[in-house]
């Protein structure tokens, strides 16, 4: 047999209409309560689903709640100073500063109407009104640095409006109790079909929090009250296998700790010789060894490019400065 042949072979139960208000029940009955789950607010969505990529859910709160108040709306961003947000980023460790950079420009994307339906076009139509936030996920991916996975789950949580959203949680749901094959066609016309017409905002949350509480690599069936085993294979079975979870590799030491380190640097001193800044991001670096100003280089190339970092001469010396 083939794997498309394989793939095909699977089907959800027969009273669908039960599977999906039990699961709804579940979810509304009593759910983890994380702030952004109490918004239907664009910008706030979408920050959250920045922050938490890649990120425990847990530690992005703070995180998110100082955001806002910092930047409460996206004209606040669009006029803050990227470095300043690339900063915000770096403290509070919420992964790449690429993700600052794209959210911050996204912010001015929609401050100046570039995206949406009423985008300038070409032959001169103007801009519409800056702050109005496009609400279908094919405009959403317009934004930069947002791509099917976050533009969808903005369109379900912000304006009821998405797709069913197929991350890990919902593959490893839709693995064990459907038996739905490892593909991920076939996980997305599985979460499609599962997902009640236009209830994108509730069974998204749902299905997630299924696979986060209940459904997780090691399974909590009956502890959280699954909703779903009456219909779900591995329960019956007793085989809780599930697709592979990708693993993030590890910060400490890892090229992005040491890109954080540049700025958060630079931040505090705004322009370094390389030697100089080499020594404060490391204890090991030597201008000539494996860690030195080759490396440094290289480092700071990628920031250059990121227009987040500087690089130019004093006497005749190579010196770092955040963009201006």
């Amino acid at each position: 047999m083939t794997d498309t042949e394989a793939a095909t072979e699977w089907s959800l139960p027969d009273d669908l209409e039960d599977v999906r208000e039990t699961l709804i029940e579940w979810y509304e009955a009593d759910h983890r309560e994380y702030p952004w789950r109490r918004t239907d607010e664009p910008y706030a969505i979408l920050v959250s689903e920045v922050m938490s990529q890649q990120t425990q859910l847990d530690r992005v709160v703070d995180a998110w709640e100082e955001f806002l108040e910092r930047w409460p709306t996206t004209a606040d961003l669009a006029a803050a100073d990227r470095a300043d947000v690339v900063g915000f980023w770096t403290s509070h460790s919420l992964g790449y500063n690429n993700r600052a950079k794209y959210l911050h420009e996204a912010a001015r994307q929609v401050e100046a109407g570039e995206v949406g339906p009423d985008r300038p076009r070409e032959g001169g139509e103007a801009a519409k009104a800056g702050g109005e936030f496009p609400t279908t996920p094919d405009e959403l991916q317009e934004l930069m640095g947002v791509g099917p996975y976050t533009a969808n789950a903005v369109a379900s949580f912000a304006f009821n409006n998405g797709d069913a959203v197929v991350d890990t949680n919902v593959k490893r749901v839709c693995y064990r109790a459907f038996d739905v094959p490892d593909d991920d066609t076939v996980f997305e016309e599985a979460a499609n079909e599962l997902m009640p017409a236009g209830r994108s905002r509730v069974w998204n949350n749902a299905i997630m929090e299924l696979g986060g509480v209940a459904c997780g690599q090691t399974p909590r069936c009956d502890e959280a009250g699954c909703p779903w085993r009456e219909w779900c294979g591995a329960y019956a079975s007793g085989d809780f296998t599930a697709p592979d979870v990708p693993t993030q590799p590890s910060f400490d030491g890892s090229r992005r700790q040491f890109r954080g380190r540049v700025i958060a640097t630079l931040r505090e001193y705004d322009e370094l010789e390389f030697d100089t800044l080499g020594h404060r991001i490391r204890v090991d670096y030597t201008p000539d060894g494996e860690y030195g100003r080759e490396w440094l280089a290289g480092l700071l190339a990628d920031l250059e490019d990121d227009g987040l970092v500087d690089v130019l001469e004093r006497d005749g010396e190579p010196v770092a400065r955040l963009h201006r």
